[in-house]
């Protein structure tokens, strides 16, 4: 695993901004501990940073020049079948220096041309300069497992894994107001928008042609969803179990291939459950990791994966951490993003994969089953408000009562009332906005209430409403659920879940492989008539049942209880100081300009009351944000 950077400069003084790609690499040194290296020809730079995971000969090493000199490429990821292209391409005549997924890659662009994408399996961002056409081209991985951010102006073209790279090389830190009121309502930003003006995600599955001043970008890969052909589709039930298990053992298989330690993250849910079962038909001692919760007992699972790692005979740790122990990794959290991203969870995510990293240098995970196969509560909502029925009908008879009692995630009662309230007000929406209300903390009118008068009058009405638009484009008034399973792996996965994992297993040096991602599980998941996923029973059906034979019976018998990271507890303890006198004072608020005093102070009011609902949350992000602020934009 790496890190990339770039540059392509369209004029002299885009030139001038090659001086700086060294201290580009610099700044993302946790990608690629082990090595780095450097590539300059007239106007085109590629920087590259190194983590060891195969047994690499001194010439697999990166920025990488075929032997005519003319290509070179950087390459930021891992391809699970490139023994096989790379067999293919001998039988034709070719011949290869190294063992390297990389010069495989290299090879079938200069054979093949940019189609060659569609044939790789596995994650990456790649960038590869043509000495000869002066050319550049950048990529990235169909589901978007790693980063790739673009800043163009009339004088050059940045590329990068992560924004501090950009920042390296000298972007304009102008915030883009619009990403701000998205990312106050979902606590992240989608792409391709970031909170820099000129800076953009590369879309999963996307790529760009540089030649001359003209960059082309054009989508190379669209999930293969096509409703009609999932009505037709025939297979029995249970030959689609039987195709899952078939898929997934190979995606989990070719994911094993690593000349590192290797291991598993194994949450005792039945995602990362199955993963490891899979895991264990390939390789003997693997080694898995769970985190237990000493003082969240509630969110303590590690019983249920130690049943799994008992059953599998692997080589199993648990990290225990205590709430000090979360505590004292946040600033380490803060401190490593270099955009504003408010999932807590990814306080976990940064300790587990810091005291994976100590045992293991790449990790398999259960991500991505959720979004494909429909594992979150919002999708058994989903399917409740479309099936109706008198529970539905009833839930939203007692508004009223909802909105009056207390709310909060931080106790069951508190809880369940807050979900009734949502699933009320969904049922009063059509699906687009049932949606984007599901998928966010807060309003777009609440969000917008946040900030300070100058701030709102940057927020353009226009771009907002079309991002809002680009992001619901697959749902229809007279589609089914699949459409809303699309919707998280083109939203909630590459820009929550996906780029959570990424940044904290990176601020670590940790790789991770989701094999639920692999294309063909991806392909086989769309297929499926939304019955096969999801009853009035069950979540995530055919998951469940298709590997019930091969994980104990207990992991059946208990609710999903995902983690909660205790803000409330610490926002009324420890934290305090930091939102009264600090990032959230008054003071602080009224000299930057961003937010309004009043909304500020309405939000730290709810925060002490009885009824603080998901106050905690929008809390979090404005710390967040206000920290981040801090970093990159007073400090310049």
């Amino acid at each position: 695993m790496c890190g990339i950077t770039g540059l392509f400069a369209f004029t002299d003084t885009g030139r001038s901004a090659l001086a700086a790609l060294p201290a580009s690499t610099d700044a993302i040194v946790s990608r690629g501990p082990d090595s780095q290296g450097h590539f300059v020809y007239d106007r085109c730079g590629l920087g590259f940073r190194r983590l060891a995971i195969l047994d690499l000969s001194a010439d697999g090493n990166q920025p990488m020049t075929d032997e005519s000199g003319r290509y070179t490429i950087v390459f930021n990821g891992e391809i699970f079948n490139f023994r096989e292209l790379r067999q293919r391409l001998i039988k034709k005549g070719y011949h290869f220096h190294s063992q390297t997924d990389t010069e495989v890659i290299l090879r079938l662009y200069i054979t093949e041309g940019r189609g060659f994408l569609k044939k790789l399996n596995g994650f990456f961002g790649l960038a590869i300069y043509d000495k000869e056409e002066d050319s550049l081209f950048i990529a990235r991985d169909r589901m978007g497992e790693k980063p790739v951010l673009i800043y163009r102006d009339e004088d050059k073209l940045f590329f990068a894994s992560e924004m501090k790279s950009l920042l390296a090389l000298g972007i304009p830190r102008k915030m883009d107001y619009v990403a701000l009121s998205q990312y106050l309502q979902l606590n992240y930003i989608p792409g391709p928008a970031t909170i820099f003006k000129g800076v953009k995600k590369l879309l999963p599955g996307h790529y760009l042609f540089i030649k001359g001043k003209k960059v082309v970008r054009k989508r190379w890969y669209k999930i293969p969803y096509d409703a009609k052909r999932v009505e037709k589709n025939k297979t029995t039930y249970e030959q689609q179990k039987t195709k899952l298990v078939e898929l997934l053992d190979d995606a989990t298989a070719r994911r094993l291939v690593a000349d590192v330690p290797i291991g598993a993250f194994l949450s005792g849910g039945i995602d990362s459950s199955v993963v490891v079962a899979l895991a264990t038909r390939h390789t003997d001692h693997l080694n898995t990791f769970s985190i237990g919760f000493a003082d969240e007992p509630f969110f303590d699972e590690t019983k249920y994966a130690k049943l799994v790692a008992e059953k599998y005979k692997t080589n199993h740790t648990v990290f225990s951490l205590t709430n000090q122990d979360l505590y004292d990794h946040i600033f380490d959290v803060l401190d490593y993003i270099d955009e504003p991203f408010a999932d807590s969870s990814a306080l976990a995510v940064y300790i587990l994969s810091k005291r994976t990293r100590e045992k293991a240098t790449v990790a398999l995970s259960g991500d991505g089953a959720d979004e494909l196969f429909a594992g979150y509560n919002k999708h058994m909502g989903e399917f409740q408000v479309r099936q109706g029925g008198f529970k539905a009908e009833a839930v939203t008879g007692l508004n009223l009562l909802w909105d009056i009692l207390p709310k909060s995630r931080n106790s069951f009662f508190g809880n369940r009332v807050r979900q009734f309230q949502r699933f009320s007000r969904g049922m009063l929406s059509g699906p687009k906005d049932r949606y984007y209300d599901w998928a966010s903390f807060t309003s777009e009118k609440e969000s917008r209430n946040l900030l300070s008068a100058a701030s709102r009058r940057k927020v353009g009405k226009k771009l907002a409403e079309k991002r809002r638009k680009d992001i619901l484009e697959n749902i229809h008034a007279d589609g089914d659920l699949n459409e809303v399973l699309l919707t998280d792996t083109t939203l909630v996965l590459p820009y929550d879940m996906l780029a959570k994992v990424d940044m904290m297993s990176m601020a670590n040096s940790l790789e991770v492989r989701p094999p639920f991602l692999d294309p063909n599980v991806v392909r086989f998941a769309f297929s499926l008539p939304v019955e096969s996923k999801i009853d009035a029973k069950m979540k995530k059906r055919i998951v469940q049942d298709a590997f019930r034979p091969l994980l104990p019976e207990e992991l059946y018998k208990r609710p999903k209880h995902g983690f909660e990271v205790p803000l409330l507890k610490w926002f009324r303890g420890e934290l305090r100081p930091l939102i009264e006198d600090d990032l959230l004072s008054d003071a602080f608020i009224e000299a930057q300009g961003v937010f309004d005093v009043d909304a500020i102070r309405a939000l730290k009011t709810q925060l002490f009351s009885r009824s603080p609902g998901d106050v905690h949350a929008r809390i979090w992000a404005l710390i967040v944000f206000q920290h981040w602020y801090k970093r990159y934009m007073m400090a310049q």
